[in-house]
């Protein structure tokens, strides 16, 4: 199959849920522009809490991700469906985070002031 192939099939797929994915981005721009607007900035902020709780939405991917592909773990046999888990479960880290930590740096505002 060719890369173009591959990209016309995930176009297909992706085509039903182009509104959830354009809302979710704008929320996620937003929710970042309000925090950079109130002073947040990426490497000064530490947040113990967004990042335990990113950890453990990811590692729950492990349980609801086969799941919402109608499948079970047991059916995660192969190398390569090793390999999608756990890029799911990486991708599913990563958004958390991006929403989490800003999110945690405009609380922590809401708690001081």
């Amino acid at each position: 199959m060719t890369i173009s192939g591959i990209f016309t099939i995930l176009m297909y797929a992706l085509a039903p849920f182009t509104w959830l994915l354009v809302v979710g981005s704008i929320v996620v721009i937003s929710l970042h522009l309000l925090a950079y607007l109130r002073g947040y900035q990426i490497t000064q902020h530490r947040s113990r809490y967004a990042t335990i709780l990113a950890i453990l939405i990811g590692l729950s991917a492990v349980a609801w991700v086969p799941w919402l592909t109608h499948s079970t773990l047991a059916n995660v046999a192969t190398l390569f469906d090793w390999v999608a888990l756990t890029a799911g479960i990486v991708a599913i880290f990563i958004i958390s985070l991006v929403i989490l930590h800003p999110l945690s740096y405009l609380i922590s505002l809401l708690r001081e002031g």
